[in-house]
């Protein structure tokens, strides 16, 4: 715990090192909170769900207030991205350009859609990682009733703990589409969710799992 609070620290630190001569000191402090307000409830939502259960009163009031915060979050966000563009690590440093994405990453898909353009045209520039555009064409993709190209975006059953690979298009591929954006093998990405990875198994299996979420989408 100590070392992951020294290395925030560090970021902290970092981060307002470069905007200090430039005028965007202050939209660093104000994404450093906006960072916090995002991922601070979701880094404690792992440790609730496996003491509390998926389905309990607990997990829900978190996810409540997580939608809270990404709402309000969200306004924020978008006020900065209308008024100055996608600004890049140079103006507000790696940790608040993360967190222009990872609130876009959290919002409704009108806004992704709205803005997913202007991410790539960033990404083009340098001003935003191709890594995390994979991530948000992605969930952009699921979204629209269609399949994801890196492999990033996982569900899970609330019935039960097991989690899944959404629908991937060309499988056979797709270790070759992540490396070119910096992603690490999708076996190895997975495993995170204990997934073991079998490209044969899943071909077999994506179309039924991709027939039944648009069933669930329907009701």
């Amino acid at each position: 715990m100590k070392t992951i609070f020294i290395l925030l620290t560090i970021i902290f630190l970092s981060d307002k090192i470069v905007a200090q001569n430039d005028k965007y000191k202050d939209l660093v402090e104000q994404l450093l909170i906006i960072d916090n307000d995002d991922q601070k409830l979701r880094i404690e939502s792992d440790e609730i769900e496996a003491k509390y259960g998926m389905q309990s009163k607990e997990v829900i009031a978190l996810w409540k207030q997580i939608h809270i915060n990404d709402s309000i979050n969200i306004i924020k966000v978008k006020a900065i991205l209308d008024k100055y563009g996608w600004l890049g690590a140079d103006d507000i440093g790696s940790k608040c350009n993360s967190t222009i994405f990872l609130v876009i990453q959290h919002s409704d898909l009108n806004t992704q859609e709205k803005y997913l353009p202007m991410m790539r045209e960033a990404m083009k520039n340098n001003r935003a990682r191709p890594s995390d555009l994979a991530l948000l064409e992605d969930r952009v993709a699921l979204r629209q009733g269609k399949r994801q190209v890196y492999g990033s975006q996982v569900g899970q059953d609330y019935t039960s703990p097991k989690s899944y690979l959404l629908p991937l298009q060309d499988p056979d591929n797709v270790d070759k589409r992540r490396a070119e954006v910096g992603l690490q093998p999708i076996a190895e990405y997975l495993l995170n969710w204990d997934i073991v990875w079998d490209v044969e198994q899943y071909k077999k299996e994506v179309d039924a799992l991709e027939a039944r979420l648009k069933e669930l989408r329907r009701k």
